[in-house]
């Protein structure tokens, strides 16, 4: 993967809450899942990102390390 800023894979702001967090990645995830994009190798590059952007920010401890 890529070390790109998870804050902009998400497109979300740096003082986002978990909530908003949250959404942007079902948003994504539903943009980009493999059953909607059969094929797609972009789509599932991306999912990929999202899903590792939310792993980090989404737990309180990873965000604040990764901050």
């Amino acid at each position: 993967m890529s070390k790109r800023d998870y804050y902009e894979t998400l497109n979300v702001a740096r003082n986002a809450s978990e909530a908003e967090i949250k959404q942007a990645y079902r948003r994504l995830a539903m943009k980009y899942h493999p059953d909607r994009n059969p094929g797609d190798k972009v789509a599932e590059q991306s999912i990929k990102e999202a899903t590792e952007a939310y792993e980090v920010l989404a737990d309180s401890r990873k965000r604040v390390a990764y901050d």
